[in-house]
């Protein structure tokens, strides 16, 4: 029997504002990127795990304020004077910890959007006085802008991240697979984007339904996965 091909294709995340699920553990955050919020240094850092939903934040906020987005890591001098033209979103910022260049193009952007009064937001993982960026000015800076940081999700939080995810490749579980893995996956937004792939693959392999039985094969192969990159590394 020939084996079922199956693709992988990528899924398209809705990322409006009514896409995104106010809870407490991001309430915080939401309020301060309300376009009608001014930041008392005009500048603020967005910050909390893989997959909490900074990038979904920072692009609400960009089109509620007209604000491009850049990649940290694609970011240049040349570029600075046209980003500046305007409110700018970075993403990611950490990424370029041990890039002098960049630093020395975001140090430059910070003071011209900020001179020209406009917006800045930067994004990335951890507190930001842990982003261990190599110029002092920098990293001074970052750290004086206004903080809003994306909180692990709670039950509830999880439940709508599960769903959007699921959504996002235009699939539907059944009833019971979102409380269930709800109940049994590591709580984190990593682990959810992490099992709804796993969960598409599977589906689209089989071509089965995604069900409940299936969600317990996908959390037990992510699981044996995790457990044996973590004995690679330790050797």
């Amino acid at each position: 029997m020939a084996q079922q091909l199956s693709f992988d294709l990528p899924a398209k995340p809705a990322l409006g504002r009514e896409d995104f699920f106010v809870a407490p553990s991001n309430a915080m955050a939401v309020a301060l990127l309300d376009p009608q919020f001014i930041w008392p240094s005009g500048k603020l850092v967005l910050t909390g795990p893989k997959g909490a939903g900074k990038t979904h934040l920072a692009h609400v906020w960009a089109s509620q304020t007209g604000a491009r987005i850049i990649p940290a890591p694609q970011l240049s001098e040349q570029a600075v004077p046209e980003l500046a033209q305007g409110p700018v979103a970075v993403e990611d910022v950490p990424q370029i910890a041990e890039d002098p260049t960049r630093q020395n193009a975001l140090f430059h952007l910070h003071n011209l959007v900020l001179a020209q009064g406009h917006a800045l937001v930067m994004t990335g993982r951890g507190a930001p006085n842990l982003w261990g960026l190599t110029l002092p000015d920098l990293q001074s800076r970052v750290q004086a802008a206004t903080h809003a940081e994306l909180q692990p999700p709670d039950d509830q939080l999880l439940a709508v991240v599960l769903a959007k995810l699921f959504n996002d490749r235009q699939i539907t579980p059944k009833p019971d697979v979102i409380p269930y893995l709800v109940a049994h996956m590591d709580r984190s937004f990593a682990a959810a984007a992490q099992i709804v792939q796993r969960l598409d693959l599977l589906s689209l392999a089989e071509k089965r339904s995604l069900t409940r039985p299936l969600a317990v094969r996908a959390l037990t192969e992510v699981r044996e996965e995790a457990a044996e990159n973590d004995a690679s590394a330790s050797c």
